[in-house]
């Protein structure tokens, strides 16, 4: 088995790949798939958004069965991510977990403009905002650009909450056994900064 480490590094070198235009594309042939249909061992779990410009699977050029991702709007977690991450660490033994924002995401732009008009949205939609609105909070007087600062924050707030309320995650951290890490994507350049 695959330590958090190694499969931090492993994320990181098929970001490399897709950076310079070189992917694999491993893990996607006919052979693969057959191994892969009645068994998983995916090495990282990853909950990002759901913005159609931010697939993990390309931007990390990994293939089928290589990783478990979750997505949502602003990467905002509920009880069916929550459960879907004691999925991945107890059954599927993961021992990685990350938490990825990106450039301009648009429910945090979503939330800044909430904060700045005191009008939410109806709705599901609101319940997203409403839950990135404390980072929004945390970052509205630091200098720089708030919607970065805010995905910078809310990344940093995903990951607490999952700590918070996923229990066999903050045991798994605990024992050295799974590490957790933010990341921020960047639009523009392709580039993930880890985020400390």
């Amino acid at each position: 088995m695959m330590t958090s480490d190694e499969a931090l590094r492993q994320l990181l070198d098929g970001h490399k790949r897709y950076l310079s235009s070189q992917p694999l594309h491993q893990h996607q042939e006919a052979g693969w798939r057959a191994t892969l249909a009645f068994s998983q061992h995916p090495y990282a779990l990853i909950l990002g958004c759901g913005d159609s410009r931010v697939p993990p699977e390309i931007i990390f050029d990994q293939g089928l069965g290589d990783l478990f991702v979750i997505r949502t709007a602003g990467h905002v977690p509920d009880t069916a991510v929550f459960g879907s991450i004691e999925f991945g660490l107890e059954e599927l033994n993961i021992p990685l977990v990350m938490v990825m924002g990106h450039e301009r995401c648009g429910a945090v732009q979503a939330a800044v403009a909430a904060m700045d008009t005191g009008k939410g949205s109806p709705g599901y939609l609101g319940d997203i905002i409403a839950a990135i609105m404390p980072a929004v909070a945390q970052v509205k007087d630091q200098p720089g650009d708030i919607i970065d600062n805010a995905v910078r924050a809310n990344v940093r707030l995903v990951m607490r909450k999952l700590e918070a309320h996923v229990p066999v995650l903050a045991a798994s951290i605990q024992a050295d056994r799974v590490k957790i890490v933010g990341a921020r994507h960047d639009l523009d350049t392709g580039d993930i900064e880890l985020l400390e």
